[in-house]
């Protein structure tokens, strides 16, 4: 079963584009900042994972929410793949939004935006360290590989797995 639950913040107001196909389809990128339940010294509070919204629900969510909005997305993770100008492959893991929920009113969020900014600079500041690198449509992937990890490779045969 591929389903994932995030309750979040959005670090910038959706960003939305149109197919080029026949009937256009509303596309609305956007990362989430999710707080880290444990964390050791030195690591963020937040990790930062982009979402996709298609349609009428990326519409949506151009018209209603914009950055610093807490929202709860439900959907499914999608992992997907293609070659950079130099012809090196790269890998993409997004979440493909099944579900937008708001976890807080516009009044809410308006009023905690105008008492608290302190709180949505250190999300910014948290944001600007992570700018995620961008596939040639323009979506945003997943963050560095790791240290000590190494990035899937076409060459890994099924076989391989030790699963």
């Amino acid at each position: 079963m591929n389903k994932v639950v995030l309750i979040g913040r959005l670090t910038r107001d959706p960003e939305i584009r149109y197919s080029q196909s026949a009937e256009p389809i509303a596309i609305a990128r956007y990362t989430l900042a999710v707080n880290r339940r444990f964390k050791k010294e030195g690591e963020p509070d937040a990790d930062f994972i982009g979402c996709v919204s298609f349609g009428r629900q990326a519409e949506f969510m151009e018209k209603y929410f914009k950055k610093g909005m807490s929202a709860a997305i439900t959907g499914r993770i999608s992992v997907r793949s293609y070659d950079d100008a130099t012809g090196q492959r790269r890998w993409i893991t997004e979440v493909i939004a099944e579900e937008i929920e708001f976890t807080e009113s516009r009044s809410a969020f308006e009023s905690r935006q105008s008492q608290q900014p302190q709180y949505q600079s250190h999300y910014d500041n948290m944001a600007e360290q992570y700018t995620p690198p961008s596939d040639p449509i323009g979506a945003a992937s997943a963050p560095p590989t790791p240290e000590g990890f190494a990035a899937i490779t076409e060459s890994i045969d099924d076989d391989d797995l030790p699963f």
